[in-house]
């Protein structure tokens, strides 16, 4: 009997000594160093890259690849994208309320300030190459084959009878550079013709085009789709999205404003979901996107070069513009350009009315 019983301690003993063991070696196993992400998925690493809607052929075609192929080649490991493109404001407060996004690229600065003050971009970028900005394009007027209405400037989107598709600046980054397009137009002629900007004048013009204006699609990309589809007399856009209907054979024509913005777009970091083993990664990409084999692909496919003009040479399709103008020296950048003409002209005066 006590044999019997000492057995029963003896295994009973022996058992907890086997379970105390296994404890031991998952503890131990925990705190052991884990291998990288990269050696973890065979040598593959992943971006998520969220960018406005015309930045799509760009990207999918020539800028993603391109790095790629670059860093397999240095490193020996792929990157996989995911892309998803939408209106600037659209994909700003997709990121906002919390989806994956590394690489954000952004019609307008102010979406780039609005993550910012939330949080979600903490580094400095406007430390980065050309203040953040990536690639360029002049906003112009597009109508269809033999100009029917006889538009040449944007004063004649105003004229009666004229039906214009214009994306919502409520979604589209593109919105707000065509509504600064319209207004710095103006003060730019009457300063060329008179010596100095005529505010009235500019808000005339603005409320004279938004009366036409009988359809506001949620991207720049969607308002290029309607038009393509039958839609409105004319749409103002991108240049980039223009030279690429043209090299597609769509019936319509490209009018060049006399004066005119250019829209500057920039490209960040969403520094709070990233983390310091994904930065080395993130980083070399953010910088290939000024490489000059980056910045080529971007004039290949409309955009205009940020880091060298002669870039630009390459592209005779791009139009030449009389009296150009950017939102910093015009309207003294996006801090001041929103709140006094996106809100307090063109919501509080245009919109409401």
């Amino acid at each position: 009997m006590r044999d019997t019983v000492r057995g029963r301690l003896y295994l009973g003993a022996a058992r907890a000594f086997c379970a105390l063991l296994v404890l031991a070696l998952l503890l131990a196993g925990a705190c052991l160093p884990k291998p990288p992400a990269a050696a973890r998925k065979g040598g593959e690493r992943a971006i998520t890259l969220y960018a406005f809607s015309v930045m799509k052929e760009v990207m999918d075609k020539s800028v993603l690849p391109g790095f790629a192929a670059k860093w397999k080649q240095e490193h020996g490991e792929e990157v996989k994208f995911t892309a998803s493109y939408a209106g600037s404001e659209t994909i700003t407060n997709q990121i906002m309320q919390g989806v994956g996004a590394d690489v954000g690229i952004f019609s307008i600065e102010r979406d780039v300030e609005r993550l910012a003050q939330k949080g979600f971009v903490t580094s400095n970028w406007k430390g980065t190459p050309f203040g953040g900005v990536v690639n360029k394009t002049p906003f112009v007027i597009l109508v269809r084959k033999g100009n029917p209405k006889g538009i040449r400037d944007f004063a004649d989107l105003a004229r009666p009878g004229v039906r214009l598709i214009h994306p919502d600046p409520d979604g589209s980054g593109g919105a707000q550079w065509s509504i600064l397009a319209i207004y710095g137009s103006e003060l730019k002629r009457a300063e060329a013709e008179s010596g100095g900007a005529d505010q009235v004048r500019a808000l005339g013009l603005l409320k004279g085009v938004w009366r036409n204006v009988f359809s506001t699609p949620e991207s720049a990309r969607a308002a290029r789709t309607q038009f393509e589809t039958g839609y409105g007399d004319a749409l103002i856009t991108y240049e980039l999205e223009g030279l690429m209907m043209k090299a597609a054979g769509a019936p319509f024509e490209i009018i060049v404003p006399r004066s005119t913005i250019l829209s500057e777009h920039p490209a960040v970091v969403i520094d709070r979901n990233v983390t310091s083993e994904e930065r080395p990664l993130l980083d070399a990409f953010m910088q290939y996107l000024w490489s000059d084999e980056a910045q080529r692909a971007f004039v290949k496919h409309h955009f205009r070069s940020v880091t060298h003009d002669e870039f630009n040479q390459a592209n005779p399709d791009f139009a030449r513009i009389e009296l150009p103008f950017t939102v910093g020296d015009l309207f003294g950048g996006w801090q001041r350009a929103h709140p006094e003409i996106i809100e307090g002209v063109w919501r509080k005066q245009v919109k409401q009315k």
